[in-house]
């Protein structure tokens, strides 16, 4: 498995201290979200190719899924992202939903989404990148949002029919949102491109809370999954400590 840190890992750090400390701890990516902010895409693409690691992930400009009336704008995000992505050599890109529209039956919210991602997957597909869709908590961080739990995330996935079209799979939102989360985390394996994983609760690092995070990590990893697990949390630490002791206590128990 490859892993990746976000950025924020470095508080008051910018993209390029990132990476330096992204190949010094041996890692392979960073998830820079708001690829907009970067002031020059070329220095940054010349910059990932002298340190020897880039960017892994990035998101959409965001607008939200499951109202019709912002498809067209969400498209000519999606657009601009992926022509980003080609100069930073990005191959994900991570979009959430948005939140429940009232007034509207949620299934008619769903055909919506799935009718735009339906739209996004042939800019995908000729790109070569994967577009992530990331359900997320409504109990303690994203109240509303409309994709939340792992089986109807993944039927719609299936209901858009694309291989670049996959999910995001946060361990700390669905474990807020579900549990279960080894049995989902290794049972959808074939429609998760990639991980993010936290403690709960707090969102800290891994080791901080009451996840067992190598069992969990040795289970996707025995499936074969070859693709990113991403530290998306804060950290109660130093974060360089922080990372070291995720690698002494976590990683280095699966064989990592």
């Amino acid at each position: 498995m490859k892993y990746s840190l976000c950025i924020g890992a470095y508080p008051n750090q910018d993209i390029f201290y990132h990476l330096e400390k992204i190949k010094e701890h041996g890692f392979h990516g960073l998830e820079y979200y708001a690829w907009w902010n970067l002031e020059d895409l070329n220095k940054v693409a010349k910059e990932q190719e002298r340190i020897g690691v880039g960017i892994s992930a990035t998101c959409t400009r965001f607008i939200s899924l499951v109202d019709e009336s912002l498809r067209d704008a969400y498209l000519e995000g999606i657009r601009e992202t992926i022509e980003a992505c080609k100069i930073l050599n990005v191959r994900s890109v991570i979009s959430q939903t948005g939140n429940v529209i009232d007034g509207i039956p949620r299934d008619t919210q769903r055909s919506v989404m799935v009718e735009t991602l339906k739209r996004c997957a042939p800019l995908f597909e000729e790109a070569g990148i994967v577009l992530e869709v990331e359900p997320l908590n409504g109990l303690v961080d994203h109240h509303g949002h409309f994709l939340q739990r792992s089986d109807e995330s993944v039927d719609v996935i299936d209901q858009v029919g694309s291989p670049n079209v996959k999910l995001v799979f946060d361990v700390y939102h669905q474990q807020i949102t579900e549990g279960n989360v080894i049995r989902n985390a290794t049972g959808y394996i074939e429609r998760i491109n990639h991980y993010h994983i936290a403690d709960n609760p707090g969102r800290k690092q891994p080791g901080t809370g009451e996840l067992n995070y190598v069992n969990i990590l040795r289970a996707i990893k025995d499936t074969g999954f070859n693709g990113f697990v991403g530290l998306e949390c804060g950290y109660t630490i130093d974060t360089d400590a922080a990372i070291e002791q995720y690698k002494r206590e976590i990683l280095a128990p699966i064989g990592e």
